[in-house]
């Protein structure tokens, strides 16, 4: 009998519907729903709350090709968090642009200035500046947000924006001969891809 077959049944035995059992296990009826189902398996801390709350041992409940199944997930999901929060502190990380000389104060002068202290070009071209680094740090911020809630999806959705939004950084200021900006900007996108990369490898 599968798992899904078997927590069905202990659910059974006892009356619940699934919005009780999910009660007692402090998980939401959806999760319930999915294991049922066969869409899914919970974690090992669910595994452990539905061993105790029915009584049964965790190898009572699910097999060793499910459990090896579970472990693997949890491993991919770890992956996905970590990597998630990593961008999350590059994107964040993107606000030394604002005090950092990385910008050239003019076409024809070679110092190097802050973002806010930039001053020798069109007034319009640093607002441009100042909106895409906010946008990359408020990207960065909401990304946290999002880890802390465990959406994966909504993980996924937000490391493509970041990727994106670092591509949209190193072109602006590459074509606004803004090459210090840039390479910064293009160090980062570097990581971010790394990261990327070596979470594929670990899956």
């Amino acid at each position: 009998m599968e798992f899904n077959e078997k927590l069905q049944e202990l659910r059974k035995s006892r009356s619940l519907t699934q919005e009780e059992l999910a009660e007692a296990l402090f998980v939401s009826r959806t999760a319930v729903s999915k294991w049922e189902s066969g869409r899914g398996y919970p974690s090992i801390d669910s595994l452990r709350e539905i061993s105790r709350f029915f009584d049964v041992t965790i190898d009572e409940l699910i097999c060793a090709d499910e459990m090896i199944n579970v472990a693997e997930k949890e491993k991919r999901e770890f992956a996905d968090r970590y990597v998630s929060l990593a961008s999350c502190v590059l994107d964040i990380l993107s606000a030394i642009l604002m005090f950092v000389p990385a910008f050239g104060n003019g076409s024809g002068s070679s110092e190097t200035v802050s973002l806010f202290n930039l001053s020798g070009i069109n007034p319009g071209v640093k607002i441009v500046f100042i909106v895409l680094v906010s946008i990359m740090v408020l990207n960065g911020i909401s990304g946290a947000i999002i880890a802390y809630f465990n959406k994966p999806i909504w993980n996924k959705h937000r490391r493509i924006t970041g990727i994106v939004l670092s591509i949209v950084a190193v072109a602006v200021f590459i074509v606004s001969r803004q090459p210090y900006a840039g390479i910064i900007c293009f160090a980062l996108l570097v990581i971010k891809g790394f990261l990327l990369i070596s979470m594929r490898k670990k899956q």
